[in-house]
């Protein structure tokens, strides 16, 4: 196991673009850290200069106390897990495993450890174990991919998107055993996803990326209810965040939304942004049926989806024509064009500036 430092790392390619903008992070050591965003926004750029598999531009990178810009990928003591699984296809499950060790000049005995151990772990079988990998089924193989990293016996486990091959069933259930395995072996792994449910179930830190910068960096919790700004509001939650343009009252009490629909915001915070235009954010989850008249908005219903577990409603606030989606628990049955009573608690209101799209609070 071992700690990871990147200190302002960048990444400029020859012609010019530059597709890391110094980037700080720091793991500790056992720690299971994400790197989620967008396709395009970094993240597997970064994972690969951990790697050695891309040049550092500027800046360090440091494992376990030791700078590795300069060292061959094979001396870093690092494993990655490809999203193609990588596995020789005309060798077997157990050779493909052995085979890094193989090459290291391992003794036989310790190799045989080593694989049977991992083998056990991944609940691969024996008669698995002499297979090869086109008699394996997808979820099946990414395991054997995982087994030859374990057996490595590495100091940082690196994943790049392992998951993305997979249906979805499946994709949940290699999800939670990727979590066990990694609170298990107890090492420090790196996880690159633009799934953010992955991402939210996954990792103990969560690093948002953004055209190469970090949008924000803390724990699903921490992300989801305080979103540093607009993208991570938007990216983080299923379904996202509503937003709408909007406008702190003079008294900075409440925020009215075109139309004259307006919601209580907590005491006293706010008052510093009286009469300042904002973005609204609210999450479908935190807007419910009111069951009093007291902090009542109508929401116009346009569309149910019902999911069984849950039900979303899409509508909009009267003239506000706003559109919002509400999640409700259970099966709920509403109408196209029926009025809902809708309340949301002032905490769980969220303000962005339109200009910079900050949080603000």
């Amino acid at each position: 196991m071992a700690t990871v430092q990147l200190n302002n790392i960048g990444k400029v390619y020859p012609n010019g673009f530059k597709a890391i903008h110094d980037v700080n992070v720091e793991i500790d050591d056992g720690e299971f850290i994400v790197l989620v965003g967008p396709s395009g926004c970094g993240k597997s750029t970064l994972m690969r200069m951990v790697a050695g598999l891309e040049q550092v531009t500027s800046g360090t990178i440091s494992i376990d106390g030791q700078e590795v810009n300069k060292l061959e990928p094979a001396d870093r003591n690092i494993a990655m897990v490809f999203q193609n699984y990588a596995l020789y296809p005309h060798m077997s499950v157990y050779q493909n495993m052995a085979y890094g060790l193989k090459i290291r000049g391992i003794p036989k005995a310790e190799i045989n450890e080593r694989v049977n151990k991992a083998a056990d772990i991944l609940e691969l079988t024996a008669d698995q174990l002499v297979r090869k990998p086109r008699q394996l089924s997808g979820g099946q193989r990414q395991r054997v991919a995982m087994g030859r990293a374990i057996v490595r016996e590495p100091s940082v486990f690196l994943f790049d998107e392992p998951l993305s091959n997979l249906d979805a069933k499946l994709r949940v259930q290699m999800r939670i055993e990727i979590k066990l395995l990694q609170q298990q072996l107890g090492t420090t792994s790196i996880y690159v996803t633009h799934d953010q449910t992955e991402a939210m179930t996954l990792g103990h830190r969560l690093v948002v990326l953004n055209f190469g910068r970090i949008e924000q960096l803390g724990t699903p919790i921490e992300l989801y209810e305080k979103p540093a700004s607009l993208f991570v509001a938007g990216f983080i939650g299923s379904p996202a965040m509503n937003f709408t343009d909007a406008k702190v009252s003079a008294d900075g009490d409440s925020v009215d939304l075109i139309g004259g629909v307006s919601f209580k915001l907590p005491e006293g915070i706010y008052r510093s942004f009286a009469n300042k235009e904002v973005v609204l954010g609210m999450r479908p989850e935190d807007l419910e049926i009111a069951s009093s008249d007291d902090d009542r908005r109508d929401m116009v219903t346009r569309l149910v989806e019902q999911l069984g577990a849950d039900t979303l409603v899409h509508g909009s606030f009267g003239e506000a024509k706003a559109d919002m989606t509400i999640r409700l628990s259970g099966i709920q049955n509403f109408n196209p064009g029926e009025v809902l009573p809708v309340r949301i608690s002032p905490n769980k209101i969220h303000l962005f500036d339109p200009q910079t799209e900050k949080r603000l609070d």
